[in-house]
């Protein structure tokens, strides 16, 4: 089941990457205005962010190979629409809009699943590993997709590209919605008032809670956990700073640095960075996981202060590769504690918290960047980023929880888990 769970996950993650390479230029082809890609983009987004919350409340309440099999099968509709829009040559900027907003609905039901999903297939020791391998090709998906959907949206259009990504949804809801896990029972437990299951006796009539009540018990995981809120803050700093860097970054580069080749030079030294980061996780020593994953937030310090005082483009290259390198650390080892501290019933309501904090920051950093850099300069928008994202995160850590003993089995397996193979 885990390699079943590697395959669809790899399928999903190209699939979604896919996505804003071909809706951009066949927005850009079929209007050539950016002010309409603006609304189609926003058309996926908004209805991502306000769904996301109920999305949480559903994959607590329902097993997450469903949830996802309905979430990608929805995206493989609104994609296979796309397609044969484009491809009939109907091009209405307003359909492309609806289906776009359907797909944000589709990711907003479908993100808080994955990590309960994980959960339910892998393993406590073999979760670090199973994260990290995830984050490999998420990461090479990233890097791939761009040129896939371009050379295709060249060679034959972008109706087609569409339909790529559309048979690339069907695939993986078909191999993660085919993942057996646990049924949630239904006539003998419930969750209690921390979101916990637990036999129905003990909650007395009415064995299912309300939708408000889910999401109550939802929070109340989260204020229960200090060290949670406070990571999760962190972490939608470190976005919103991304969003500033990488709308001055190519700006920089291109006028003072070289060229578009220095920012591509940047790029794919940040690229590399993030996917070393991913592949040492698993592999380093580290004692104190979230004090490693704070650390690695931070560390987007260095680029903003190398793109404040106007550094060699090297140098911001390797800024930048130390920065994504310690985002390579963050995400695998991000999932496995939040796993591992969560209780299982209520952890997709939890991670639609963390998911909304996120998805929302970036956007936000990115409109807002030529404004604020208008108003107080490059540089100081940069070292006031570079300090709002190392002192947010490395804050966080005064409220990390005590390490916990290790399992005799996991410690039994080694570091790797090597003792059980990889399923």
């Amino acid at each position: 089941m885990m390699y079943r769970l590697l395959i669809g996950r790899c399928l999903s993650a190209l699939a979604t990457a896919l996505i804003p390479t071909t809706l951009t230029l066949a927005v850009l082809r079929v209007t050539g205005d950016g002010g309409a890609l603006g609304i189609v983009l926003a058309c996926e987004l908004i209805p991502m962010l306000l769904l996301l919350p109920v999305g949480g409340v559903l994959a607590d309440r329902f097993r997450p190979a469903r949830v996802v099999l309905v979430a990608d099968l929805t995206r493989c509709l609104s994609q296979a629409a796309i397609a044969a829009e484009l491809l009939l040559g109907l091009n209405r900027l307003l359909d492309l809009a609806l289906l776009s907003a359907l797909a944000g609905a589709a990711i907003a039901f479908g993100s808080p699943a994955v990590p309960r999903l994980v959960v339910a297939v892998v393993p406590v020791r073999d979760r670090l590993r199973v994260n990290a391998r995830i984050g490999v090709v998420t990461s090479l998906s990233a890097v791939a997709a761009p040129a896939i959907a371009g050379t295709i949206t060249v060679g034959v259009g972008p109706g087609w590209a569409a339909g790529v990504t559309a048979v690339l949804f069907a695939c993986s809801a078909l191999t993660l919605g085919g993942i057996r896990t646990a049924a949630r029972p239904r006539s003998d437990a419930a969750l209690d008032e921390r979101g916990r299951t637990c036999p129905v006796r003990l909650l007395g009539p009415g064995a299912f809670s309300s939708f408000g009540q889910d999401l109550a018990h939802g929070w109340r995981e989260i204020k229960e956990r200090p060290w949670f809120l406070a990571c999760v803050l962190g972490h939608g700093v470190w976005h919103f700073v991304a969003g500033l860097f990488l709308t001055l970054g190519p700006v920089a580069a291109v006028l003072h640095l070289g060229g578009e080749a220095s920012w591509m030079m940047i790029v794919q030294s940040g690229t590399v960075g993030m996917f070393l980061g991913v592949f040492a996780a698993p592999r380093l020593p580290i004692r104190r996981p979230l004090t490693a994953v704070q650390a690695g937030a931070a560390c987007y310090l260095l680029p903003l202060v190398a793109l404040a005082v106007s550094a060699h483009v090297v140098v911001l290259a390797a800024a930048y590769f130390v920065a994504m390198f310690g985002l390579g650390l963050l995400s695998p080892l991000w999932e496995t504690a939040v796993a591992e501290e969560i209780p299982e019933g209520a952890l997709g309501r939890v991670r639609s918290f963390d998911q909304l904090i996120s998805f929302a920051s970036r956007p936000f950093g990115l409109a807002v960047a030529v404004p604020l850099a208008g108003l107080t300069g490059v540089t100081a928008l940069a070292v006031t980023g570079g300090v709002l994202v190392a002192a947010a995160n490395l804050a966080a850590i005064a409220w990390s929880p005590p390490r916990r003993a290790r399992p005799a089995e996991e410690v039994a397996a080694g570091p790797h888990g090597a003792a059980t193979g990889s399923g």
